[in-house]
């Protein structure tokens, strides 16, 4: 379905799920109201009393009916669109939902729900179809971060992607998926992905290098774990895996997210706006502290709870690949030192580093497989130049199966 379609089709069904979600929160807010209850504690009571409550019913019958007809004739017109290539403009704005809402675009079969593909200039490439001549035995496959697209490779006239191609002869791989379901379904199904591909793949596979951006290296490490549990071919042919600005060890502004939770919690009278809160997806709470697992989320609330017990014990790096990791700093390599660890606005540069306290948390990756990139934004590492120049040295040179470990950089 291209990216036209799948707007027209999705967008009536997701707003009606929202208008839902409205009606759902003030229908509460005139519950509690109602009940008086003190401005501490909770409250159970959650619709409306008497014709009230008849009313707020009424308007959900309503408001479902009318989504289904949108829905329907929506579709029906959308089905009429030809099929073409993707607008940047539409696919950021999917990535972005998806990003936000994806797990409830999965579990509720909305056409705006991205399915994981990867991507060759541009297209969803069919492996069996290629010919020796077009692609290499070096496939590198880049793994972009929360909200973003495979689009989102190509910043400021540059593509990390492209130039390492040119320069090193990689053949690269673009994986496009909903970065709004746990990091843990998507590392299990980009596992599952490249399995194929190596099987498919017109020339044997000798090398395999993966680039993941943000949330993309969380994913690309979850592939890693899941990849063994399933005894796939693949990563014996993974030389080298790169983390751009990945939050190893958590992001802050997600654990902030949760405290507002737990603080909007403590009257009934801000209580029904945790829902907004709590609209967010698996993906983004799996940032809290880098959820690699089914294991690091199952049977917990996402949203309540003490972080006693929350945040696991890192996963290791996969043995015999070469990982790197760069890591942006909004300061100057010579400004102050609060300003050089701050990072590049949503993961600090020892989250990045994967520098953690107590020892144990750290990834302890050797120092000459660290650097960080000073007066850098987040999304900057997509485009930066200085960045490639970095990357160009770690993936130009000759692999080796077992760098050794070192201590974190001081």
């Amino acid at each position: 379905m291209s990216t036209l379609r799948s707007v027209l089709s999705g967008a009536p069904a997701l707003a009606t799920d929202a208008a839902l979600g409205v009606v759902d929160l003030v229908e509460q807010m005139h519950a509690t109201i109602g009940h008086r209850p003190g401005p501490f504690g909770s409250t159970r009571r959650t619709s409306a009393p008497g014709l009230a409550g008849v009313i707020y019913g009424v308007v959900r019958s309503t408001t479902r009916l009318v989504g289904r007809g949108a829905t329907l004739g929506v579709g029906a017109a959308a089905s009429l669109i030809p099929a073409r290539d993707p607008d940047p403009r539409l696919e950021a704005f999917v990535g972005v939902v998806n990003g936000v809402l994806g797990d409830h675009l999965q579990r509720s079969a909305n056409p705006l729900a991205i399915q994981m593909q990867l991507r060759r200039d541009g297209r969803p490439i069919d492996a069996a179809a290629a010919t020796p001549g077009e692609v290499t035995a070096k496939v590198l496959v880049l793994v972009h971060g929360l909200c973003l697209t495979a689009q989102s490779w190509q910043r400021d006239g540059h593509d990390h992607g492209t130039a390492l191609a040119r320069d090193h002869g990689y053949t690269p791989l673009k994986l496009h998926y909903n970065s709004g379901l746990h990091i843990s379904e998507n590392g299990r199904a980009l596992a599952a992905l490249l399995e194929q591909l190596v099987v498919r793949w017109p020339v044997a596979v000798d090398e395999i290098a993966i680039i993941g951006h943000s949330m993309g290296g969380l994913v690309a490490r979850s592939a890693c774990c899941y990849a063994e549990l399933a005894g796939h071919a693949w990563p014996r042919r993974l030389r080298r895996l790169v983390f751009l600005g990945a939050p190893h060890l958590g992001a802050p502004l997600e654990r902030g997210g949760r405290q507002l939770d737990l603080l909007l919690d403590v009257s009934p009278y801000s209580a029904p706006f945790t829902r907004l809160g709590r609209a967010r997806s698996a993906g983004i709470t799996d940032l809290r502290y880098g959820y690699l697992r089914d294991e690091d989320w199952l049977g917990k609330d996402r949203f309540a709870g003490a972080d006693a017990g929350d945040r696991p014990l890192p996963m290791p790096l996969p043995e015999g690949v070469d990982c790197y990791a760069v890591a942006a700093a909004l300061g100057r390599r010579r400004g102050p030192v609060r300003d050089r660890l701050v990072g590049d606005g949503l993961v600090p540069v020892n989250s990045a580093l994967g520098r953690g306290t107590p020892p144990q948390r750290a990834l302890l990756l050797p120092v000459s497989h660290q650097w960080i990139a000073y007066e850098t934004g987040h999304l900057e590492l997509l485009g930066s130049r200085a960045v490639y120049a970095r990357l160009s040295r770690w993936l130009g040179r000759a692999p080796r199966r077992s760098p050794g470990v070192a201590g974190p950089r001081r």
